[in-house]
């Protein structure tokens, strides 16, 4: 059997360093930010692994420049594709980060204006804002919470240069939460 974390530092070795797509980070610069602001926001640990896996999609998907164009669903893939071994805590945040986007636009004022170019390209390409009845559908989901925090933490996870913890501090976290 594969070892999922060794798959995970694998892939974040392999493609993580590509850009991510239209901000001035990598993949994996995206992703350590995001899991280390969880942290500082003292989140449970399948936050924290679902704000670092949150983008994985877009690596294994092997995503190219025709996610500029056209909505890729990265969200469903990594969630799909985690599920393997980890469970809702963490697949279910990763699956409702993007429609979790889609509903702090709709409920909150300035959000959208405050979203980063690629950010706001992307929410146009996801569906753009939600609907009346889509806001509370999602507000009742059992994940709404967690996704919307892994969406603030996306949104912030996106600073050239910042100093982050190393990947490898996350392998004790992640070998915890695997089913």
């Amino acid at each position: 059997m594969t070892d999922p974390i060794a798959l995970l530092f694998e892939l974040f070795n392999k493609g993580g360093g590509a850009a991510y797509l239209g901000e001035a980070v990598t993949q994996r610069e995206h992703a350590v930010q995001c899991a280390r602001l969880a942290e500082q926001a003292n989140a449970l640990p399948a936050w924290v692994a679902a704000a670092l896996l949150h983008d994985v999609g877009h690596i294994v998907g092997l995503v190219t420049d025709r996610a500029l164009v056209t909505d890729d669903r990265h969200e469903e893939v990594a969630a799909a594709w985690l599920a393997r071994w980890f469970g809702p805590d963490v697949t279910e945040p990763i699956r409702l980060h993007v429609p979790a986007k889609r509903y702090l636009c709709a409920v909150e004022a300035g959000y959208q204006a405050d979203l980063s170019a690629a950010s706001q390209h992307s929410l146009r390409l996801q569906g753009g804002v939600m609907t009346p009845d889509e806001v509370a559908a999602f507000e009742a989901g059992p994940h709404a919470r967690a996704a919307a925090a892994v969406r603030r933490w996306d949104d912030q996870a996106k600073v050239p240069g910042l100093a982050t913890p190393d990947l490898e501090r996350y392998r004790p976290l992640l070998a915890a939460l695997v089913s």
